[in-house]
């Protein structure tokens, strides 16, 4: 008759596995067959975004337009300067002497100014707007300054409607604010940020 074996003799047989406690494998040394934990911001650079974010975007294609109505309005304001010129020369081809034709050269340069002017903030708008893509972080800056000008100036269509009591300063007033507040949003928020400091290679 056999007896089991007894756990506590020193002199008796080792068990064979599967009897008692199951064995346990050592853990595999660091580095071989499992990844190792890294800590953040070691080895490994912050994720850059690949496409443009959505409010970027949006800043983008209001940039666009933007440019386009200052263009039509520069065009306008030349063809009406262009007029009124044209105007007051014959003016002063049919009298000799008339009072009016000074205001009307004035008239005819103020409008000829302003044309100038749209002209130059279109072709700056549709810049920018352009360099979205591969610009860096001097375009963000300009959208920002060009965005506070932007604000200002609805500020002041906002004010001469509130002495006016116009409906439509009113409307002008409130998109073009809404329109830089989205510009300096888009240039300010962590996502703008990344875009226009992405690597470019």
């Amino acid at each position: 008759m056999s007896y089991p074996p007894d756990p506590n003799n020193p002199y008796g047989q080792p068990q064979a596995p599967g009897y008692g406690y199951p064995q346990q494998a050592p853990p595999p040394a660091p580095g071989y067959g499992y990844p190792q934990p890294v800590a953040p911001g070691y080895g490994y650079a912050p994720a850059m975004p690949q496409v443009m974010p959505g409010l970027v975007t949006t800043a983008r294609v209001l940039l666009f337009i933007v440019g386009g109505v200052q263009a039509i309005l520069a065009i306008v304001y030349l063809l009406i300067g262009a007029a009124a010129k044209d105007a007051t020369n014959t003016v002063k081809a049919s009298t000799s002497d008339n009072p009016f034709t000074a205001l009307g050269d004035a008239a005819a340069g103020i409008l000829i100014v302003v044309a100038i002017l749209f002209g130059l903030f279109a072709a700056l708008s549709i810049t920018l707007g352009a360099k979205f893509g591969k610009g860096g972080n001097n375009v963000r800056i300009t959208t920002i300054v060009y965005g506070s000008l932007g604000a200002l100036v609805g500020l002041l269509i906002l004010a001469g409607a509130v002495t006016a009591g116009t409906a439509i300063g009113y409307v002008m007033a409130g998109l073009w604010l809404a329109i830089s507040i989205i510009w300096i949003t888009a240039m300010c928020i962590q996502d703008g940020v990344n875009w226009f400091n992405r690597p470019r290679y």
